[in-house]
């Protein structure tokens, strides 16, 4: 079972105290974009065997959203953090290249 550390209340939940949303860090295209811009939005998503960073809510709790980054092979959880950032703070990347040389942000490929 996967278990999350809710970055807001402290609280070590597994996941059937939670919601998954997703994939984290998309960019959202507002009124005004293109459709090319747009279908990639809601389309093309990153599913890779591996590292992935994806949107949790802590539904049974406090009710934020935060981040999480993990190992899809393996569940392993390198660290949950604000859903309010851009990318992945720095000790959460510190983990991840400590277990998986050579790895570098938003080189998923």
């Amino acid at each position: 079972m996967l278990i999350l550390k809710c970055p807001y209340c402290g609280v070590a939940c597994d996941e059937t105290e939670l919601h998954a949303g997703g994939e984290a860090h998309l960019t959202r295209h507002g009124p005004g974009s293109s459709d090319a811009d747009f279908e990639e939005y809601l389309f093309m998503r990153e599913n890779p065997r591996g590292v992935h960073f994806e949107r949790w809510r802590h539904v049974y709790g406090c009710g934020k959203w935060f981040h999480a980054a993990r190992d899809t092979a393996t569940l392993e959880v390198f660290g949950t953090y604000s859903a309010q950032v851009a990318e992945p703070p720095k000790d959460v990347r510190a983990a991840i290249t400590a277990k998986v040389p050579g790895w570098r942000w938003r080189d998923l490929s």
